[in-house]
């Protein structure tokens, strides 16, 4: 499994580590381990480009879920991505437990 970022049919962004599963050479669906939601929030208020900043918040996919991890159909699937360098890392420090809060843009 390698960590990927998806954008799903309601946009919205989800990491993970991201399997594609395959029955009969055909791509069926995507099984989604240790799946956390992406929110960004940008602050406007830099007065210059070296200052801006994302704010990001990852939190697990579907709260209310003990399962670590999640079928999806592939028809709910916009696209799969390489995640920026600054997210992969945000993203493995909240799953192995320690935190970070934002990314330079």
């Amino acid at each position: 499994m390698a960590i990927k970022l998806a954008v799903l049919q309601e946009q919205e962004q989800v990491i993970a580590e991201i399997k594609e599963l395959v029955d009969d050479g055909k791509p069926i669906g995507y099984l989604f381990a240790n799946a956390h939601r992406v929110l960004t929030e940008k602050q406007f208020l830099a007065e210059s480009d070296d200052d801006r900043k994302i704010q990001i918040t990852l939190s697990p996919w579907i709260l209310l879920s003990a399962d670590k991890e999640i079928l999806v159909p592939r028809h709910q699937v916009v696209t799969i991505v390489e995640p920026i360098d600054s997210l992969k890392e945000m993203y493995l420090e909240k799953i192995n437990g320690s935190e970070s809060s934002s990314i330079s843009e």
